[in-house]
C-alpha cells in the first residue's frame, strides 16, 4: 500500500474527526495542561544540569514530595480526560497541588510546572459540558414529529419563557407560600 492511497488519507481524516468530536466532549486542553505541569515538578528535584565542566545538582531533601505532587498532577491530568465527571475535584487538588510545590520542589518546578497546573486546574474547573444549540434542539424535535415543532409548555411564540426564572419554590403561581411538602 503507497502513501497516495485514498483509503489511507480517508482513514487519517475519519480518525482526526473522531478524535476531535471525542476532545470536545471533555475538559482535554485542562488535562493536558495538568498533565504537563506534573514533567518539571518531578523532574527538576532529581536533575543533575551540566553548565559546562560544572555539575549543577538540584537534588533537594524533598524529593520524595516533589516526585509525589508530579506523579500526582500527571494522574489528575489523564483523570480529566477520561472521567470528565470529576473536573471540579481535580482541578482544585491540580491547583492546590500546585501551590503545595512551591515551597516543595523548586519552586514548583522553577514555576513553570506550578503556572501549568495552575492554568491547568482552573481551565478544569471552569470547563462546562455542552449542550445541542437551540436551533439543533429544534431541527431535532421537528424531525422526530414528522417536521412539526411544539412549542415548550410556558414557552412563548418568540422563545421568550412565560413563567419567571424563580426556582425557590416560593412564587405564588405554585402556591407553596414558602412552605414545602414531604410528600
Amino acid at each position: 500500500m503507497s502513501a497516495e492511497t485514498p483509503a489511507a488519507s480517508g482513514q487519517f481524516t475519519r480518525r482526526r474527526l473522531q478524535f476531535r468530536a471525542w476532545r470536545g466532549t471533555r475538559p482535554f486542553w485542562a488535562g493536558l495542561f495538568v498533565l504537563i505541569a506534573g514533567f518539571p515538578i518531578m523532574y527538576f528535584p532529581y536533575a543533575h544540569l551540566q553548565l559546562g565542566h560544572l555539575t549543577l545538582a538540584m537534588a533537594t531533601t524533598a524529593g520524595a514530595g516533589s516526585l509525589i505532587i508530579g506523579v500526582l498532577l500527571v494522574v489528575l491530568g489523564i483523570s480529566l480526560w477520561f472521567q470528565k465527571h470529576i473536573r471540579v475535584f481535580a482541578g482544585v487538588a491540580a491547583i492546590l497541588l500546585a501551590l503545595v510545590s512551591l515551597p516543595v520542589s523548586n519552586f514548583g518546578g522553577f514555576v513553570v510546572g506550578f503556572l501549568f497546573a495552575l492554568i491547568g486546574g482552573a481551565m478544569a474547573v471552569a470547563w462546562a459540558p455542552g449542550g445541542a444549540s437551540a436551533s439543533e434542539g429544534a431541527e431535532e424535535s421537528g424531525s422526530a414529529r414528522g417536521g412539526a415543532t411544539e412549542a415548550a409548555p410556558g414557552a412563548a411564540v418568540d422563545g421568550t419563557s412565560n413563567e419567571s426564572n424563580d426556582l425557590s419554590g416560593t412564587s405564588p403561581a405554585n402556591g407553596a407560600n414558602g412552605r414545602h411538602s414531604a410528600g
